[in-house]
């Protein structure tokens, strides 16, 4: 049962602040273990080796209480899956219940993201549940059109792979095999033109490693409320959450003192054209704000729509990254905040509109408008730069299943400058938060041979403060293989602010090798979306957008054009005739 009577409040006056943050440093380290835990026992690429996964601990009526440094586009969005689930089952949840769950409209951010939920009892009282630890991680294939389930054409939800409202894969102890074979494997294979997933096998192995990890934190804090007591436990998760609406306020207050009005607005375009629009309207009184996404476009047929407790997980990442103090990320930072989503745009679209672009691409183009209303620093790449490619599944011609697998990963790319610092290279910034597969991790699996993963030169945009360059990966494939890139900031630059210049767009390139001896190597722009049927020696060459710059540039392409003019003249005198330096000035 739900517990009803959770400890009142007590004011500011009645904690101790070293107890609250050895508090919020314990709650921490818990989802830290958590995080340890997963990542130990799971086996796909996407969460072993990316990292593409979070853990958390969640108070009984399933707000954040606390996190590790994970993905943030699955922290801010997490409660929304608890709080469904405990509205769902509340009253019917007995120790030793795990729920899985990924569907867009119980809270879900895209579905290869797999949430599972765990309740933890009062061991005094095992009808009282006393918190939530809830892991979210990125799965390698879950069913859908296109091994990887990331397909970047799709346009109905049911084109990208299993889609679970609430699953309860473990019931008083005992797990169930059969209902996740049956929700993974032979629901999504159903629909026309779709397969099951495609590596069973190495979901249900990282699903288990979930629910070991939740377990792992649950244990942990029935250990913490026995140190204290459950009343002394309770009574600091909800100072940490206090003590973070307060610092929100802070902010808010400071951010309209500083722009001179209480009324901030940007707008953000996708590459379609879409916009972005936000009007912030702040109380510098009660330091509580209004985020108004009016003027959005409607929803989308393709899968860029943003499922709305994604665009609550920006909000909650931005807030939490203009604060000048150290405290966890919980739900404490949306409390002075009302965010406002016209029905009907591509914040808030149809159950049955597509979304797997959404969570990765327009999330971050949602932080850069709420960074930009802010004036906090210029934009970063804005894209995750999704690549999948994969084999087998479903033959949509005799219906045949043939065994297969998937692969998925982000690219790094540029962030942005702001006052006082250079944007940083080659990092996977804002709502993402993930590594990419070490390259000898990457051949040995899969066959593939990495040619070139390094820095983009000169795509960082110019200023006082530059911003991050981005990155150039090229990839050569050893077998026919389906190849997908879903991208952004392919035609609309990120932009810089004071003066600052935009990063680089990206550009993604086939390589196509010659089917006949005699012909020729082409190489083709695909642009920043599209499926490719890759042939054996075909290369994929993936150039990731830079972070915009700060400041106007003049002083800064001055002092870099005297340095080049330096090195060049100590290159000529030391070089010999012929050189490369002579090269690099050619006559006119």
């Amino acid at each position: 049962m739900v517990n009803e009577s959770l400890p009142q409040v007590q004011s500011k006056a009645n904690y101790d602040p070293i107890t609250l943050s050895l508090f919020s440093n314990r709650f921490m380290c818990i989802a830290e273990a958590m995080g340890r835990s997963l990542k130990q026992t799971a086996i796909s690429t996407n969460i072993k080796e990316r990292l593409d996964f979070s853990c958390a601990v969640f108070s009984p009526t399933g707000d954040l209480v606390a996190n590790a440094p994970f993905v943030p586009v699955h922290l801010g969005s997490m409660s929304w899956s608890v709080e469904y689930q405990l509205k769902l089952h509340g009253k019917d949840l007995k120790d030793g219940d795990v729920l899985l769950t990924n569907s867009p409209m119980a809270g879900g951010s895209h579905l290869p993201d797999l949430t599972v939920i765990t309740p933890c009892f009062d061991e005094n009282d095992p009808t009282k549940i006393i918190f939530f630890t809830a892991s979210r991680g990125h799965h390698s294939d879950i069913g859908g059109i296109l091994p990887g389930s990331m397909p970047p054409t799709s346009t109905q939800l049911y084109e990208e792979g299993a889609n679970i409202h609430s699953l309860k894969i473990v019931s008083n102890g005992y797990y169930d095999h059969d209902a996740l074979h049956k929700v993974m494997v032979e629901d999504p294979a159903q629909y026309p033109g779709c397969s099951g997933s495609r590596s069973f096998r190495d979901v249900e192995s990282d699903v288990k490693a979930q629910i070991a990890a939740n377990n792992k934190g649950t244990n942990l804090l029935k250990a913490l409320v026995q140190e204290y007591d459950l009343q002394t436990v309770h009574s600091y998760m909800n100072h940490i959450k206090n003590n973070a609406e307060q610092s929100v306020r802070k902010m808010l207050r400071k951010a309209a003192e500083n722009a001179g009005t209480n009324v901030l607005h940007a707008v953000d375009y996708l590459d379609d054209g879409s916009p972005i629009a936000l009007t912030i309207t702040i109380d510098p009184k009660s330091g509580s704000a209004v985020f108004d996404f009016e003027g959005t476009g409607p929803e989308l047929r393709g899968n860029l729509n943003a499922p709305i407790c994604v665009v609550h997980a920006a909000v909650i990442y931005c807030m939490r990254s203009m604060i000048g103090e150290d405290i966890p990320l919980n739900a404490g930072c949306l409390v002075p905040i009302e965010i406002r989503i016209p029905e009907g745009c591509l914040l808030s679209p149809s159950p049955e509109s597509a979304v797997c672009g959404g969570n990765v691409m327009t999330s971050q183009r949602i932080t850069d408008t709420v960074l930009l209303a802010f004036k906090a620093c210029a934009a970063s790449q804005g894209c995750c730069n999704n690549l999948s490619f994969g084999a087998g599944g479903k033959n949509q011609e005799t219906g045949e299943v043939v065994d297969g697998w998937g692969y998925y990963e982000t690219i790094a790319g540029g962030s942005g400058a702001g006052d006082g610092w250079n944007g940083t290279s080659g990092v996977h910034c804002h709502m993402t938060n993930t590594r990419i597969t070490d390259p000898e991790i990457l051949e040995r699996r899969y066959p593939v041979i990495l040619h070139e993963f390094g820095f983009r030169p000169s795509s960082g945009g110019v200023g006082k403060y530059r911003g991050g360059e981005g990155c150039i990966r090229s990839l050569q494939f050893l077998q026919p293989l389906s190849v997908s890139i879903l991208s952004e900031r392919r035609s609309r630059a990120p932009y810089g602010l004071a003066g600052g210049g935009p990063g680089a767009t990206g550009l993604n390139l086939w390589v196509k090798q010659p089917k006949e001896k005699d012909g020729k190597v082409r190489t083709i722009n695909v642009g920043g979306k599209g499926t490719m049927q890759f042939e054996t020696g075909d290369c994929l060459i993936l150039h990731t957008p830079g972070g915009g710059g700060w400041g106007k540039p003049e002083v800064v392409d001055q002092i870099e054009k005297a340095e080049g003019e330096r090195l060049l003249k100590e290159a000529r005198e030391w070089e010999p005739r012929g050189s490369w330096a002579d090269k690099a000035q050619p006559d006119f």
